[in-house]
């Protein structure tokens, strides 16, 4: 069994996409458990002491990291019994109704290749508000910070509001004010770096340059 990603991982998501149904996911459920659910489960463990230094109440057992692959599929028009990307995420544990207003870390991967980041995915607006209210106040650190995050290559991620927002921050803050949730992210296609067995080291250093944001948001949601 593999402890890290491998060129299978990705082809079993390019097959999974083409044969979506019970027969064939039970005949190839080795490659599975081998290739996908064991090396996310063993990132979790591997990262698990980064994230206790970034927040030490988020919940680091890999089984409730790690998301499942199997769809809820009562209520989708599509009924396909298996999702083709799975994901990790690192966040406090809270019942759901509080964890969607929470910021959060992930990584995700797909047949094409791997996303990560940190942000508030689905905030309520009241958070958001107060998250634009704080940036007014802090406008020159968060700048700071901000330039720093998109001079390493993250990107910020969001759906925008149709409408804008009235806003007194200057053009640079747009991008971040004017979006109902709000998170920073980057997107690779499959390349050497997702199969080494160091990918564990170059992800930590990538969610420690998050921490920063992450405790702004974090306090944002407590006030």
């Amino acid at each position: 069994m593999a402890k890290h990603f491998t060129s299978h991982t990705f082809q079993f998501f390019r097959n999974l996409g083409e044969n979506n149904h019970k027969e064939w996911f039970d005949e190839h459920k080795p490659v599975y458990d081998n290739h996908v659910y064991i090396p996310l489960k063993e990132l979790v463990t591997t990262m698990s002491p980064t994230m206790h230094s970034i927040d030490d109440q988020f919940e680091l057992r890999p089984h409730r990291a790690v998301s499942r692959i199997y769809r809820d599929v009562r209520f989708s028009k599509d009924k396909s019994p298996y999702k083709t990307c799975m994901w990790l995420s690192f966040q406090r544990p809270m019942p759901r109704e509080e964890w969607l207003g929470y910021p959060g870390y992930f990584f995700e991967i797909t047949a094409e290749g791997y996303m990560y980041g940190m942000g508030l995915f689905q905030p309520k607006k009241k958070q958001m508000d107060a998250f634009r209210e704080e940036i007014t106040y802090v406008q020159e650190e968060f700048r700071k910070q901000g330039e720093n995050l998109i001079a390493k290559g993250f990107s910020i991620g969001g759906e925008m509001y149709k409408r804008p927002l009235p806003s007194e921050l200057d053009n640079w803050f747009q991008p971040w004010v004017q979006r109902k949730g709000v998170y920073l992210f980057k997107s690779f296609p499959v390349d050497e770096r997702i199969a080494s067995p160091d990918f564990h080291r170059f992800l930590a250093e990538e969610f420690m340059a998050l921490e920063w944001m992450y405790n702004f948001m974090k306090e944002v949601v407590e006030l």
